[in-house]
């Protein structure tokens, strides 16, 4: 399994955004990720009736954890750039269709796979590496975190255990250690 980055630059952000924007389900899954903070898993789960007039998200997270199941519900609050996405996709379309519809089948979400594909050819051609489908949730924290500097918020947010598991999620121990060897290498030099 690869390990996966947060994208760190809001102008990546935006540009890999606008490379999705030829296809407004590609757009939509990627601004829907990188809004909510949400697992891919629960992401593709999403029906248009679950988001349709809603400021509020209310979804049962799907979690398995030491073989138990947690299904835990939590209340995302749907921001009103993602509503700017939503409203005119999901026009003409009816409630029980799934948000991120495959063209496989009648009525069947995309699978994980085709999400991650979608996004690791958004990222390629922005010259990004080490980007997967947890990369938008990891992109959520990671901006959450320079905006507030509160790793308990997040940590609530994605459920972990403690807070180190959540700076090294977001990325933000991996910045450290990065600023710590290039520190070194300045002081290093013989």
């Amino acid at each position: 399994m690869n390990f996966v980055q947060p994208i760190r630059d809001l102008e990546k952000v935006r540009d890999v955004r606008r490379t999705l924007q030829d296809n407004p389900r590609d757009e939509l899954l990627f601004c829907f990720g990188i809004y909510t903070g949400l697992r891919i898993s629960d992401i593709l789960r999403l029906k248009v009736g679950d988001v349709r007039n809603k400021n509020v998200l209310n979804i049962k997270e799907l979690k398995v954890q030491k073989k138990k199941k947690l299904n835990k519900t939590k209340r995302i609050p749907i921001l009103n750039e993602l509503q700017k996405v939503i409203a005119p996709y999901i026009e003409g379309k009816e409630d029980q269709e799934y948000l991120f519809k495959s063209r496989q089948g009648k009525n069947k979400p995309i699978t994980r796979v085709r999400a991650y594909d979608i996004l690791r050819a958004a990222a390629q051609d922005n010259d990004l590496d080490e980007i997967g489908t947890h990369t938008l949730r990891k992109t959520f924290g990671y901006h959450v975190y320079q905006e507030e500097k509160d790793v308990a918020l997040l940590q609530d947010i994605f459920n972990h255990s403690a807070p180190y598991i959540t700076m090294k999620y977001i990325g933000v121990n991996q910045d450290a250690i990065d600023k710590a060897y290039q520190k070194l290498n300045k002081r290093l030099k013989f």
